[in-house]
């Protein structure tokens, strides 16, 4: 693990903005009984046990992260019945979760935030089906545990990854951190970059991913590449070859917007899906020619992608800091073999 901080004036890394990877996406369907309600009152009511403010909640109206019938809208809006209502939480609320002492790999630490590094398989935050062994169950414990204001500490996650995605997280310990950092995500000067290996060669060294990302209409549980009169939103991905093998590469990958999925569904519709993606990739480690490969990449059981760098402006100091996270042991090993293969 590497951090460094250094003093910045203006923006950080002008040219070089990144959001959160990975967004919950949620669905409301307007009744009859909340007909004329306002969008972003309607939105309280329906999140108000996860503790989303009123006034967060307009913050992501106005930053076009809500869509009622698909198309982009105002707090102000009156819903009529059977509006459909999609909200695309990027963050998670400052709430209180219940604690739970289970092992948190902490890389940086102070008053305000704490940066850890994620392993695959471990939930962000509570949702529907995962009430509790959550990363943020895990942080309430440990923030509670060192708190010495005698009241209760309460993590603020400000990006989130998929379950199966390692790597940096920057968590805020008060109301204030967490909307500073949340601040520096909207207006895209957060960076942070992936390492994945993808399926196939790439035509191209490098390149820009700009298609619009939304609900896959065929399956609601996925994201696609939808035009965006029909819910898609601007969606923004840069990649960069590191290495070459014969039926995969390892590409260094930054975005500039977070809609959920984003890396995944960009890198599949340009038909190099991310290893191990069982949503995305299907079958297509089938299509690996030389066997040897073939039957490493076949034992993944998660994607290969991991969040290896994150930076942004401490929001006290105003220092920018950066940190690093190599390849969890698993993809290590597996790109050791995978050039002793293509050797």
């Amino acid at each position: 693990m590497t951090a460094t901080i250094e003093d910045v004036s203006g923006d950080a890394d002008e040219g070089i903005a990144l959001a959160a990877s990975d967004a919950d996406m949620r669905s409301f369907v307007a009744t009859d009984e909340e007909a004329d309600m306002r969008l972003d009152r309607f939105l309280a009511v329906r999140l108000e046990t996860e503790g989303w403010s009123r006034a967060r909640l307009q913050t992501l109206v106005a930053a076009d992260a809500v869509l009622v019938n698909e198309k982009a809208a105002k707090s102000s809006l009156k819903l009529q019945p059977n509006d459909r209502v999609e909200i695309e939480l990027s963050e998670s609320p400052v709430t209180e979760f219940a604690p739970e002492d289970a092992p948190v790999e902490i890389i940086y630490e102070d008053d305000l935030l704490l940066v850890v590094n994620k392993p695959a398989g471990l939930v962000i935050h509570p949702g529907a089906g995962v009430p509790d062994g959550t990363l943020a169950n895990r942080l309430a414990f440990h923030i509670n545990r060192l708190s010495s204001t005698g009241g209760r500490a309460r993590p603020g996650i400000v990006h989130r990854l998929d379950r199966d995605t390692s790597g940096l997280l920057v968590v805020a310990k008060t109301e204030t951190t967490h909307e500073h950092l949340a601040e520096q995500f909207r207006s895209r000067r957060i960076i942070k970059r992936y390492t994945a290996l993808v399926f196939g060669k790439m035509r191209d060294a490098e390149g820009i991913i700009e298609l619009p990302i939304g609900r896959d209409p065929a399956r609601r549980t996925r994201m696609a590449v939808v035009p965006v009169g029909r819910g898609g939103r601007t969606a923004h991905t840069r990649f960069r070859t590191l290495e070459a093998f014969s039926g995969s590469t390892l590409l260094d990958v930054e975005i500039k917007t977070g809609r959920t999925h984003q890396i995944r569904v960009h890198l599949t519709h340009i038909k190099h899906p991310v290893v191990g993606d069982e949503t995305y990739a299907g079958n297509r480690v089938s299509s690996v020619a030389d066997t040897r490969e073939r039957r490493l990449l076949a034992t993944l059981d998660h994607q290969f992608l991991h969040a290896a760098r994150l930076g942004f402006v401490h929001p006290e100091t105003n220092e920018f800091m950066r940190f690093e996270s190599p390849l969890p042991a698993d993809l290590a090993a597996m790109l050791d073999e995978l050039r002793a293969i293509n050797s």
